[in-house]
């Protein structure tokens, strides 16, 4: 019977900042340098899933890709270096790969749907200017934390970008059937843990949640990019037209998401009024106003559809600007 491993189950809650406030007693050593860390904008570390195969071949497309961007070749949980033709191939045979295929379309296995991810390709990246060698050391780490002896596992460190980043390419499947299965608390887990590693390196990294640090923007592309790329459609002109016939307040009364950044946003707020007394109590005040100071800038909170109202308006400013120009 097979089993679901949900990873790092034990970690801190989303919002490490609002547990720190809500626990008796003195802060922590721990607790003041991750504080600390976050008041002084420490770059932070970015993990992502970025997909993950469910054919032989995208494997090997994606292991080949890696590989030819990749500055050292293919690094193995077997603490090998290859790379050349063949070398995805052999790898996809040797992790038994093509049996784990099989195994949906048997009798036996058959399901419905899209058969299941071979592999998860993730990625860890850190912010222009991070060695890129100290980042591939606290990947390499990590894995052998996570992984080694459980799921094979293959990385690539890539110097394309001015951010250093390595991609991992780790089996679904463990021989005994258990699934490796990707939660948030798994994301947070490896962040946490690769953040740790980098700054046992000498790095100075950090692992804070988007929500704490004030950002209510993800890495997906900005909302009127995706409308101009599609300049044409239906779908385009239709979201274009509805951000502009409703005003600004409306749209945050409306917008279901947007009541819930602003519940989050006060429990952030709250909680760091909370740590900035217990840390003027505790006499450290240079910390209290670092973090004080930091609460005071965080930005508004604001919704996709608020963004993309701020940019129709700017661009329908900036056309207006330019038609009294050519009237002069």
């Amino acid at each position: 019977m097979k089993r679901v491993i949900n990873l790092r189950s034990q970690q801190k809650p989303l919002l490490d900042i609002v547990s720190y406030a809500r626990g008796r007693g003195p802060l922590t050593s721990e607790q003041r340098a991750y504080i600390a860390r976050t008041a002084r904008r420490v770059p932070e570390v970015m993990v992502k899933v970025s997909g993950g195969a469910r054919t032989l071949a995208g494997v090997e497309r994606h292991m080949k890709y890696i590989e030819k961007k990749g500055e050292l070749g293919l690094e193995t949980d077997m603490g090998t270096q290859a790379g050349g033709d063949g070398f995805a191939h052999k790898l996809v045979r040797d992790w038994d790969l093509d049996i784990d295929a099989l195994k949906h379309y048997s009798k036996k296995h058959v399901r419905r749907g899209k058969p299941p991810k071979l592999v998860h390709n993730i990625v860890f990246s850190m912010p222009a200017g991070t060695s890129p060698k100290k980042v591939l050391a606290a990947v390499r780490k990590l894995a052998l934390d996570e992984w080694a002896l459980q799921h094979r596992y293959a990385m690539a460190l890539h110097t394309d970008a001015p951010h250093p980043h390595v991609h991992v390419v780790v089996k679904a499947m463990r021989e005994e059937g258990e699934r490796l299965n990707i939660k948030k608390a798994a994301l947070r887990g490896w962040r946490a843990q690769f953040a740790g590693n980098l700054r046992e390196l000498g790095v100075a990294a950090n692992s804070t949640e988007r929500a704490v640090r004030g950002e209510t923007r993800t890495h997906r592309r900005t909302p009127i990019y995706r409308v101009d790329q599609r300049e044409g459609s239906g779908y385009a002109q239709k979201r274009m037209a509805k951000a502009l016939k409703y005003p600004e307040n409306d749209i945050r009364r409306n917008d279901p998401g947007f009541a819930v950044m602003e519940r989050t946003r006060r429990q952030v707020v709250n909680a760091r009024n909370v740590i900035v007394a217990k840390l003027r109590l505790e006499e450290d005040r240079e910390l209290a106003e670092n973090v004080s100071t930091f609460a005071d800038e965080m930005p508004a909170a604001k919704t996709d559809e608020l963004r993309l109202l701020e940019a129709l308006r700017t661009a329908q400013g900036r056309e207006s600007s330019n038609g009294r120009e050519s009237a002069r």
